[in-house]
């Protein structure tokens, strides 16, 4: 059933990202601009933690 559901949700976000990929690019760049930022920030910290 877990897998199934799996399949499902690939055949969805496929079928967005086909139907509407002005705003899946958009929302695409919103998830990876939150990725670096926490990088960034957990780098900052180490940074700042060794010195």
């Amino acid at each position: 059933m877990k897998k199934a559901l799996g399949w499902i949700l690939l055949a969805l976000v496929i079928f967005y990202i086909g139907t509407n990929p002005g705003p899946a690019a958009d929302t695409a760049q919103g998830l990876g601009d939150g990725i670096a930022e926490v990088f960034r920030n957990v780098g900052t910290f180490f940074s700042e933690l060794a010195n």
